[in-house]
């Protein structure tokens, strides 16, 4: 009888811990942060960042109305994509492209590449026009501005370092360079890169406001300690997931929505990253 019973329990736990594990990797949440910004106009107090990274191609929903919906709800002032809205393992442009034309009529949608899109080489451009056509904006080692009510915010959009550059070792020095050509003004500054993994450049460059992805959360996740592995920072990578604050730096790291190599994420739900950002 006791040797039933446990049989019985360890079988109950195996198929809720089944349960769990199919509904983290079908449905996607989304995380909320209230960001203070000690250099964000007044004009901006209140202004809400919608992050998407890492698609990969995954579809929640017919036509990805999980995460259409999401974003609906949550009434950004514009949409960051950083980086992967492919995978380049199976790229499907179809997805990506009916996904950034749904997002594009829900707020303006600001867009960098990460090194799935680097790996695409010449049929990327195919993509990026699709996008470009759909009024997808698209930041190419660049800055642009967002105005309101006499003020305004600088966007920044930094490429993956593969997309132009096969050697990625201490791309630091690169990211330096590329921050100082952009002449940067002075006031409130938002940084779109693909990698987490260069906090201290941002810090450096005293970016405001980064947000990234890459990390998948560290696929597998496991409580109190973090993600166990993130491309570029290996096992308990420090940049895996959620808010890290430096001076006047804070970076949000996404989890990310897809998947690529490793199909399966363990307590480790796909998100969309929500920021309100508040004047102080």
């Amino acid at each position: 009888m006791l040797k039933t019973k446990k049989t019985i329990c360890f079988f109950t736990l195996f198929m809720l811990f089944i349960v769990w594990v199919i509904f983290e990797n079908c449905t996607v949440g989304v995380t909320r942060y209230s960001i203070a910004c000690e250099h964000l106009p007044k004009a901006f107090d209140g202004y809400k960042v919608v992050q998407i990274s890492d698609l990969h191609n995954a579809q929640f929903g017919k036509n990805n109305s999980m995460i259409i919906e999401a974003l609906n709800r949550e009434k950004p002032g514009f949409i960051a994509v950083t980086g992967d809205l492919v995978d380049s393992n199976r790229p499907n442009f179809d997805i990506a492209v009916n996904f950034m034309k749904q997002a594009t009529k829900i707020a303006p949608c600001y867009y960098v590449v990460g090194n799935h899109e680097s790996r695409l080489g010449k049929s990327y451009y195919i993509l990026e026009e699709r996008l470009l056509d759909i009024g997808v904006k698209i930041l190419h080692d660049e800055v642009t501005q967002i105005k309101k009510d006499g003020a305004s915010i600088q966007i920044i959009g930094l490429n993956d370092p593969r997309f132009a550059h096969n050697n990625t070792n201490g791309y630091d020095k690169l990211l330096k360079m590329k921050l100082t050509n952009l002449n940067l003004q002075q006031g409130f500054k938002i940084l779109l890169f693909h990698r987490p993994e260069a906090f201290r450049t941002y810090v450096s460059a005293d970016i405001d406001l980064v947000l990234s992805g890459h990390a998948h959360g560290g696929q597998f996740r496991i409580p109190i300690i973090g993600g166990l592995f993130a491309p570029n920072q290996g096992f308990f990578p420090k940049y895996d997931s959620g808010i890290f604050k430096e001076g006047r730096t804070t970076m949000v790291v996404s989890r990310g929505i897809g998947n690529s190599i490793v199909p399966v994420r363990l307590n480790n739900r796909p998100e969309i990253v929500s920021m309100q950002l508040y004047s102080v």
